[in-house]
This record gives structure tokens, C-alpha cells and sequence, in this order.
């Protein structure tokens, strides 16, 4: 086989693909259980979507008042706020349906060089700019086969966490990936400016929207719901988002559609706005580099999150740790959101054979690839269930390496408590 062609150039207990929330608590988690650990990133910096796609506000890990996601994650919250990166709701505060008010907007910068600091401070290796691009296993040789700046590299593994949000491991590997007939849509953030909101002809907007709409010139998707179309966004000091439909970022080839398609949503709001009394010197002020995707491929796991379990909050017998989040389904035709608040009291679990792909020894999985339907999925692919999940990941994928055993036979009560040991709050 052409991968064996490829002489291993550095070798690691544990390899992370993906440097978002799962994947770095996964990573700092496994440096810390004693495993040696590369973390593989494709952009130059850490936080995945938080940091890249600008959705800024991870969430939520508290239910009225009561902390049910700590550990690393939390941790890096913890620094963030200490380096006046970010400031702390109240968390006793009822919120009712409001739950967005106990999220907790991040400086990106400063955060994303707190989740630096950690994997460093951990002795996790950082490898920048690389991607998977194959693996192979057999018997007890185990390579990942990387596409870096320089060509192609060979890494062997013992275990790996696929923390891509796509599950690309899993799918190089051959394990059975899901995906929905119809996802989500992504969202492009972004901020306007130079405008000016007093000035704003509303009946100007309204007629010049209603035209272009019929022409083709702007799409539903392309804003917020409102009953002035465009306004909410301006109303809101320039910063906003919009639905990118039709998409799916799981492939390179898709992912690339996907920005083309955000930026020339923008670029309908932005030509739309300017011809508007008030908006005559409005322009971007920033843009995310990236699409933010809420929903491709997920594994088919040992254990299958469904609607039911999640609402009901059911207390799974191998279940690694929380997720605390409604369901949140991003309608693929139009600018609304479906959000199914969970029953008072009820904090769902997240079982870790819902990390463990079907028939797996050597990968995890962990973040919004885990097992699961699409509608348990709209609420744990969340930043906080994410860092949960990725710690726990983390933890089984060293004790696993160091014990020479498969993911699927790791002793949970070990796992738990190595979670423990970092501040992890295990059902």
C-alpha cells in the first residue's frame, strides 16, 4: 500500500484531529492523563468555530443556577475571564426561555491564546496547518497520513479522537457515518458600520427589500426575522448574522461552496443597504473567515443518542458526562429557529458509546460527530457539550494507549475518575 511508502516521522500515544472545543479539551486532557499528544489543527490557530466563525459564546454550563460542564473547558473560560477576556453572567438568574443570557462572549483572541497556553502548558504537540488525508492500520502498525505545507507526513498513533465535526477519522477509517436529508444551515457573522440608524428611511427599506426579493437580489435566509426586513441587523449596532442554506461543509470541495455562498449573501445585503437614505457610507466592518456549520456527518456509535433520551434526560449506564442545551433547529427554507426548551429539572447525559464508532479498538470521536439523531444533535453539538465530551475522549484514549486495549473496552470508572481529577463534572 502507497501509505507504507511514508516513513513515520514522529510517533504519539495520542493523536487529535481538530483544535475546537473538543478537540483541544481532548488533547490537553490526554497530555495531562500522561500520554504523549499531538494535536492536528488546520487553520493557524485554536477554538474552532468559536474563534474562527466568530460564534463567540460558548454555552451553557449551568441549569438555574447549578454548574453540570466544568473541567478543562470551564478552565479555559476560567483564564479567558482572568485576563479580562470575558466577563461571567449570573448564573442564579432565571433566564426561562432566554437561555443565550447564560452563554459567555469571549474575546477570541484572548481566548484562543488561553486554549494555546493550556495544550502547551499540557506538553501537547501543535501542528498547525495539516489535515488527514489517510490512515492505516494493521496489526499493531497504526499511521496517519497527514498533508502539511511541506507534502505528506506519516505520524503513527496508538488511539485517536476525531474531532473534526465531520467526522472525517471515522469516515478514512471505514466506520458507518449518518447524515441527514436536509441540514441545517450554516451562518456567516459578521458586523456593519458607518451608517447612520436615525437617519434610516424605514418605508425606503421596506419597498427596495420587497423589490429585490422579488428579483432575486436578496433571499429570506439572508436575515434575521423581523417585521422590517434589515433593520433588526442595523438596530443591533451593525452585528449580525445570516443562514447559508444548502450546504454541506463536510469535504473540502463542499466547505468551499459553502464560504463562496456566505460571502455572496453578504454581498446582497451589503449592495441592498447602501442604496438605502441613512446607509449611504455603510460598510463591513468584519466578516468571519469561515462559515460556521452546524450539521454534516455524525458516527454511528456504539450507543445512539435519540430525541427522546436527550428531552427525557435519561441517565445512560456508561453516561460520561452532561450536555445542558434545548433543541436548536436552524430550519433549512427560512430565517427561524425551532427551540424546544427541556422540561424543568431534566439534564440530559451523554453515554460514551456515543463516542466510540461502531466496532471501533483505536478511534474515538467526540464533539458534534458523536452518535446520535438530528434532533438530539441540534442541541450537544454545543460548544460546552463539545468540551465535555472531547475531555472524556481524552481521558479513555490515554488510559487506553497505556493499557494496550481497545476504546471499547476501557474501564469507565478509571476514565471517570482521571476526569475527575480535572475538575470534569461525571454523572
Amino acid at each position: 500500500m502507497w501509505m507504507k511508502e511514508y516513513s513515520v516521522s514522529d510517533s504519539y500515544d495520542v493523536v487529535v484531529v481538530g483544535g475546537g472545543s473538543a478537540g483541544f479539551t481532548a488533547a490537553v486532557q490526554a497530555a495531562r492523563t500522561g500520554a504523549k499528544t499531538a494535536l492536528i489543527e488546520k487553520n493557524s490557530i485554536l477554538g474552532g468555530t468559536t474563534v474562527v466563525a466568530a460564534v463567540d459564546f460558548p454555552g451553557l454550563f449551568h441549569v438555574e443556577g447549578r454548574q453540570v460542564i466544568g473541567g478543562i473547558g470551564w478552565e479555559a473560560i476560567e483564564r479567558t475571564v482572568a485576563k479580562g477576556g470575558a466577563i461571567l453572567p449570573d448564573f442564579t438568574k432565571a433566564v426561562g426561555n432566554r437561555h443565550w443570557e447564560h452563554q459567555i462572549r469571549v474575546n477570541r483572541f484572548v481566548y484562543s491564546t488561553v486554549l494555546e497556553e493550556m495544550c502547551l502548558e499540557a506538553g501537547v504537540m501543535l501542528r498547525y496547518h495539516e489535515m488527514p488525508a489517510a490512515v492505516y492500520v494493521e496489526g499493531e502498525e497504526r499511521r496517519l497520513i497527514t498533508a502539511g505545507k511541506s507534502g505528506l507526513a506519516a505520524i503513527g498513533f496508538r488511539k485517536m479522537v476525531d474531532a473534526t465535526g465531520d467526522a472525517n477519522i471515522a469516515e478514512l477509517m471505514g466506520y458507518e457515518r449518518v447524515i441527514g436529508e436536509t441540514l441545517q444551515p450554516g451562518t456567516l457573522v459578521y458586523k456593519l458600520g458607518g451608517y447612520q440608524l436615525e437617519e434610516v428611511d424605514l418605508t425606503a427599506l421596506r419597498e427596495a427589500y420587497s423589490i429585490a426579493l422579488q428579483a432575486g437580489n436578496i433571499k429570506k435566509t439572508d436575515h434575521l426575522p423581523g417585521e422590517i426586513p434589515l433593520f433588526r441587523e442595523l438596530q443591533n449596532r451593525g452585528s449580525s448574522s445570516l443562514h447559508i442554506t444548502d450546504i454541506d461543509g463536510s469535504t473540502s470541495l463542499a466547505k468551499s461552496h459553502a464560504e463562496i455562498e456566505a460571502r455572496k449573501a453578504l454581498m446582497r445585503i451589503y449592495r441592498l443597504l447602501r442604496g438605502i437614505p441613512g446607509c449611504e457610507q455603510l460598510h463591513v466592518e468584519y466578516f468571519a473567515n469561515e462559515c460556521g456549520i452546524r450539521e454534516t456527518w455524525r458516527i454511528v456509535g456504539e450507543a445512539w443518542i435519540d430525541a427522546e433520551s436527550y428531552m427525557s434526560g435519561r441517565r445512560w449506564p456508561d453516561a460520561i458526562c452532561y450536555s445542558y442545551y434545548p433543541i436548536d433547529i436552524h430550519n433549512h427554507d427560512s430565517n427561524t429557529t425551532d427551540v424546544r426548551p427541556l422540561p424543568k429539572g431534566v439534564v440530559p447525559t451523554i453515554p460514551y458509546g456515543a463516542l466510540v464508532p461502531r466496532g471501533s479498538d483505536h478511534l474515538l470521536a467526540a464533539g458534534r460527530c458523536a452518535s446520535g439523531d438530528p434532533v438530539a444533535h441540534s442541541a450537544y453539538r454545543v460548544q460546552a457539550s463539545c468540551m465535555a465530551m472531547g475531555q472524556s475522549a481524552g481521558a479513555a484514549a490515554a488510559i487506553a494507549a497505556r493499557n494496550d486495549m481497545s476504546v471499547r473496552h476501557v474501564n469507565l470508572d478509571e476514565v471517570r475518575d482521571e476526569l475527575r481529577k480535572h475538575a470534569a463534572i461525571v454523572p
